[in-house]
């Protein structure tokens, strides 16, 4: 059953958001990792932030680690932005004082290996099952055996989804925001394949072998992603007036840029959804989960199947719909805290 999640305007305003609690940054390192296309690096570096401090039962098991993973072309540390990082204060719903935080940078992103360290376009193909294979080997690195909680926002949701099929018995309960589970197909592969071949047309890619970054391609996919993670009604009040919007236009453009990645790693990012579709096997996953979708999410609406009836799919599955309103944030709810907080509250509940 759906169920809707309304948060009033004057109780976002009324939330005080403090600095997040000290943060642990660190480098894993496995030797000869193998993809699954059959490439393989000697070493695979995988860069993690971790808050809080493992805490073992009388068999020497962590039993309050809790991994939470991040979207397309982001980095661990966007769990850091007070939006989010409230739930890790003294008090919150998931203080560091008592949960142990693990933030990762997935495969060919942020601080872990990808195509710009220098293999450029001949870095392995990696994909989502790839990524989940990689984070399995840091948590045993980690000693985690198994999770209290796999939480995880867009990019981070689906692979949430192939963590759960890959590998059922890793996490006590998940928590994926803003994702869907069939093939990664129509407007959101359109957008993909408009902005990875933008990069390709630019004269400058040079076969991703360029001296400087393809700025022009570069801008055709942040445009596009921009829009695709847009929220109608929240831009309307933030921009009310068409100057107030034309000077947005350029602001976003400038801080898209600034924000991007390497041109080869884009792509890659952008790629590695192509195996994507677990619909087929979520019955492998038999712990508790709470699916959080929000409905201005135009790169996963409403309409686009059936996620009601396929969380049903999970035994202990449980789908919630967050309704559009001027505060919530498109695509970006998810990073939102406020919005969502009472189902975190509730999945911690139910599977203890």
């Amino acid at each position: 059953m759906i169920k809707m999640v309304i948060v009033a305007a004057m109780a976002m305003a009324a939330t005080v958001v403090q600095a997040a609690p000290a943060v642990t940054e660190a480098d894993f390192t496995t030797a000869d990792f193998r993809f699954g296309d059959g490439g393989r690096l000697p070493e695979l570096k995988q860069h993690y932030r971790t808050l809080g401090t493992p805490v073992k039962n009388a068999r020497g098991e962590i039993t309050n680690a809790v991994m939470v993973l991040h979207g397309t072309g982001g980095t661990g540390a966007q769990f850091l932005q007070p939006q989010f990082a409230r739930l890790f204060e003294k008090g919150g719903t998931l203080d560091a004082g008592k949960y142990f935080i693990i933030l990762p940078d997935g495969i060919g992103h942020g601080g872990s290996s990808k195509p710009s360290d220098g293999l450029r376009m001949g870095f392995p193909a990696y994909d989502y099952a790839d990524m989940v294979k990689a984070q399995g080997l840091l948590l045993d690195h980690l000693g985690v055996k198994q999770l209290r909680l796999l939480m995880g926002t867009s990019m981070g949701c689906m692979m949430g989804f192939q963590f759960g099929i890959d590998d059922p018995a890793r996490a006590r309960a998940m928590m994926p925001m803003a994702c869907n589970v069939i093939e990664l197909a129509g407007r959101n592969r359109l957008w993909r394949a408009m902005a990875i071949q933008a990069i390709k047309d630019d004269p400058v890619w040079a076969g991703g072998n360029y001296t400087q970054q393809p700025v022009n391609g570069m801008k055709v996919g942040v445009a596009l992603q921009v829009m695709a993670g847009s929220a109608p009604l929240r831009q309307q009040v933030d921009w009310p007036t068409r100057r107030a919007a034309d000077a947005a236009a350029q602001q976003v453009m400038e801080r898209g840029l600034a924000g991007s990645a390497d041109a080869n790693d884009r792509i890659y990012q952008l790629e590695a959804s192509r195996n994507y579709k677990p619909l087929a096997r979520l019955s492998r996953i038999k712990v508790p989960v709470t699916w959080v979708n929000s409905a201005d999410d135009v790169i996963n609406p409403p309409g686009i199947g059936q996620p009601a009836r396929w969380a049903t799919a999970m035994p202990k599955g449980r789908f919630v719909l967050i309704p559009e309103t001027p505060e919530t944030r498109g695509h970006s709810t998810h990073t939102w805290s406020i919005f969502w907080e009472n189902e975190l509250k509730a999945l911690l509940a139910r599977s203890q």
